[in-house]
């Protein structure tokens, strides 16, 4: 089931067009990636979901009926650029965020005492934004989002400005919330972190849906039937018409790391069975999937 649907989603500025009926849908409890280069329209729906803007045409859904402001409160955000009052002290900034969201004084200083504490910033309390690093500024904003325990949350560059222990946290964090079961949308151009922590994407360009689906599986509908295989022996591999090609083969001291490539009707398991007839010892044979930074670079570049 989706918690949010989009449904042929337009969304114009002037003569520029933002989104050109995008359709897409978020599925409950998952990790969805939300994907493109800069100026492809990932913000501006961002904010249509947020209700910030109303699409020309289209519709969004939220669990399944058109989505409303008092919806809204249902959702946690975190902007790219960042929204912190720089005069506000930390403690009344959070609380007012809270309040915002509709959680009463008492179970919004139970929260927030809660993540001050688990993030190790009790201290924080009393300090003005403007004294913050902006990675402490970014930990005060992610707690701001996250404090109202949110069904939807939508980060977009959410490691920004992190050193790599503290992105880590917000990793392990964000891991934590999904196992709860919020739905997670994490808008990024760091494709270690999709394939880190995506189930689902979808890769918008030039103001369209370019493909969408779990992660594993647009990684192998892009693989090229190459494999990688490691073995022990005294003279290389040779390639078996039919079955498959040698592509490369590296040899360090009888070592031997070759790539390859399978012909199109030859099966991984049959092309195993026959290398083990080899006078070879095998270490390793596993299949080469590209990885995520690769299919993104070649579907952009197509569009181009």
């Amino acid at each position: 089931m989706s918690i949010i649907q989009c449904k042929d989603v337009c969304k114009t500025f002037g003569e520029k067009t933002a989104l050109d009926h995008v359709s897409l849908d978020i599925p409950k409890g998952n990790i969805f990636g939300l994907l493109g280069p800069n100026g492809a329209g990932k913000t501006t729906l961002i904010r249509i979901i947020n209700r910030i803007t109303i699409p020309n045409d289209g519709v969004i859904l939220f669990d399944g009926r058109p989505i409303t402001q008092e919806d809204v409160k249902r959702i946690g955000y975190l902007p790219e650029e960042r929204g912190l009052y720089r005069k506000m002290k930390v403690g009344d900034q959070a609380m007012y965020f809270a309040r915002l969201k509709g959680m009463s004084v008492r179970d919004a200083a139970a929260e927030l005492k809660k993540w001050f504490g688990k993030f190790g910033i009790e201290s924080w309390w009393g300090k003005k934004v403007e004294e913050l690093s902006k990675g402490m500024a970014q930990k005060v904003q992610f707690i701001t989002t996250v404090v109202h325990r949110p069904s939807l949350l939508i980060l977009d560059e959410p490691f920004s400005g992190f050193d790599p222990v503290n992105a880590q946290i917000i990793r392990d964090e964000i891991l934590r919330l999904k196992e709860e079961g919020a739905t997670i949308v994490l808008s990024t151009h760091n494709m270690e972190s999709v394939e880190e922590l995506c189930d689902n994407i979808a890769l918008i360009n030039k103001s369209h849906v370019v493909i969408t689906g779990r992660v594993g599986e647009i990684r192998h509908k892009y693989g090229q039937n190459h494999f990688e295989l490691v073995y022990t022996a005294s003279s290389p591999v040779v390639s078996v018409p039919g079955k498959y090609r040698v592509l490369s083969d590296s040899d360090d001291s009888g070592r031997h790391t070759a790539v390859l490539a399978l012909e199109d009707l030859s099966d991984r398991t049959e092309v195993l069975k026959s290398l083990v007839d080899l006078p070879i010892v095998i270490n390793s044979y596993r299949e080469l999937v590209p990885r995520m930074n690769d299919i993104f670079i070649k579907l952009v570049t197509e569009e181009e």
